[in-house]
């Protein structure tokens, strides 16, 4: 089925690569269902994860992470937060926050000194002034 242009054929007549390759890709589509394609791509996975490094991972996570973020927008990233949050919500407990709390604390006090958290508290503590201020209006 050439489509007449010259990606279709090699100028003789006969189906170019890409033709080939789209008119199986249809054919595979019609006789397979979701399962087949689940399997295979496991299959990728397992295969990729063998032969690849974390560096690979956290490069291809960077690019797939720009390339997102050069097309979409704020609200984007607030509808998706939005949805992932409710989702944790709905599958996870009371011991999962307490856990990921003090992983996340953890991490921060390594990262961070007394200053950070003088600012920080300074911060908190005006927020919560200006919040008590509101509520006795």
């Amino acid at each position: 089925m050439a489509r007449g242009n010259s990606n279709s054929n090699n100028g003789n007549g006969n189906m170019s690569r890409e033709e080939a390759g789209r008119m199986g890709g249809e054919k595979t589509a019609k006789t397979h269902g979701k399962e087949f394609y689940q399997e295979i791509g496991r299959k990728g996975g397992e295969a990729t994860s063998q032969s690849h490094d974390k560096e690979f991972y956290q490069e291809i996570g960077k690019k797939g992470g720009d390339a997102t973020a050069s097309s979409h927008d704020k609200d984007f990233y607030q509808e998706i937060g939005k949805k992932g949050g409710e989702s944790t919500s709905q599958n996870h407990d009371k011991d999962f926050y307490q856990e990921i709390g003090r992983k996340g604390g953890e991490a921060t006090s390594e990262n961070h000194d007394k200053e950070f958290y003088r600012e920080i508290g300074e911060k908190g503590g005006n927020s919560r002034g200006n919040n008590n201020k509101n509520k006795n209006r």
